[in-house]
């Protein structure tokens, strides 16, 4: 899922390769990663959309479909849940001061988080 976020999601096909039930497969993905799978998916392409917006070249409707989301108003509404605001301000925002922070540092400071 990590490398083809971009793909739908088919949860009976993970199942089906993890030689689970999809419920099991739902149940057993939750308990080792803390969410559903479409959760996990849509957390993934979050982060590779951040990336991209902070690149500037490519609108967020660009950056939407790239990611592989259908729905331009569902990508933003959950953006602005995991991010803390919507993608157009996020792209807008200056991006440089994370510039001198350490990879693995700020991979775990920029990860997306539910804001509710």
């Amino acid at each position: 899922m990590d490398r083809e976020y971009a793909r739908p999601l088919d949860v009976t096909a993970l199942a089906r390769t993890a030689l689970m039930s999809p419920g099991h497969f739902s149940r057993s993905f939750r308990a080792a990663f803390g969410e559903t799978p479409h959760s996990y998916l849509m957390t993934r392409r979050i982060e590779r959309a951040k990336a991209l917006l902070r690149r500037g070249d490519l609108s967020v409707t660009e950056v939407c479909f790239q990611v592989g989301c259908a729905s331009l108003g569902s990508f933003s509404a959950r953006f602005t849940e995991l991010v803390g605001e919507s993608p157009s301000s996020y792209r807008a925002r200056d991006h440089e001061e994370g510039a001198a922070i350490p990879a693995c540092y700020a991979k775990l400071v920029t990860r997306p988080v539910r804001h509710r």
